[in-house]
């Protein structure tokens, strides 16, 4: 069960992860430093000029000084991007440039497998948009935050009613799709704290599968079912 897969040691949870993934009817990746090997917003931020100031907003909201709705608005009044901005960026910058080794075949093969894939980000939905497209997601299965513009394309805030724009939104859109579609298994796949949180709430994923091959988090490493740093090992569970 649930439970006494997050209370065993890492190590002796492996096999139970790995069976999950195997009987999944779906499976939920995180997008940064997971799917793509890069942070989309500190991508968009550098591109704007204010890297620096957004990398020390992002630093102050890991730490949990900030609450994350904040942390989130704070970030985005000091880039303003505008839609022309955000246009140029993903032009000259195209985040399906930016997969990470292996994970374009996984997805296939889970897909393949006649499992559902979907992408929960707290990352901008323009621009995971061409990353699902070139991971072959649709862009319905994409749950991620939102940017507004005005008429003239000027800046206009986010989609607050987004469940990934809060504190829990990626646990919470976890268990929302598993009551809704009435997914016996789903196995969430991610990188950061964030993406472990959707095993830990009350209806959420069954497994955990913390990804390192782009960054490794230490809290991760210790508290995920499985601990892989290359999709490959992923693919090749597939078929044991």
């Amino acid at each position: 069960t649930k439970s006494t897969m997050a209370s065993a040691a890492v190590g002796e949870r492996v096999p139970e992860a790995r069976a999950a993934l195997r009987a999944a009817d779906a499976v939920c990746f995180d997008v940064d430093s997971t799917v793509i090997n890069k942070e989309g917003i500190d991508e968009l931020a550098a591109f704007l000029g204010v890297g620096e100031q957004v990398a020390a907003l992002t630093a102050s909201a890991m730490g949990g000084d900030v609450p994350f709705h904040e942390a989130l608005a704070n970030r985005l009044a000091v880039m303003r991007p505008t839609r022309t901005q955000l246009d140029a960026m993903l032009s000259t910058h195209p985040p399906a440039s930016m997969l990470t080794p292996g994970v374009a075949e996984f997805i296939k093969k889970l897909q393949s497998k006649g499992k559902h894939v979907f992408l929960v980000s707290g990352g901008f939905r323009q621009m995971i948009e061409p990353v699902a497209g070139a991971v072959g997601v649709a862009a319905t299965d994409i749950f991620a935050n939102t940017l507004l513009f005005d008429d003239s394309g000027a800046f206009a805030g986010h989609d607050v009613n987004e469940p990934t724009s809060r504190k829990g939104g990626k646990a919470k859109v976890v268990a929302d799709l598993k009551s809704r579609h009435g997914f016996g298994t789903v196995v969430m796949i991610g990188d950061g704290a964030t993406d472990m949180e959707a095993r830990d709430v009350p209806g959420g994923a069954d497994a955990f599968i913390g990804f390192g091959g782009v960054a490794v988090r230490e809290k991760v490493k210790a508290g995920a079912d499985w601990f892989v740093e290359s999709f490959d090992d992923l693919t090749s569970a597939l078929d044991e």
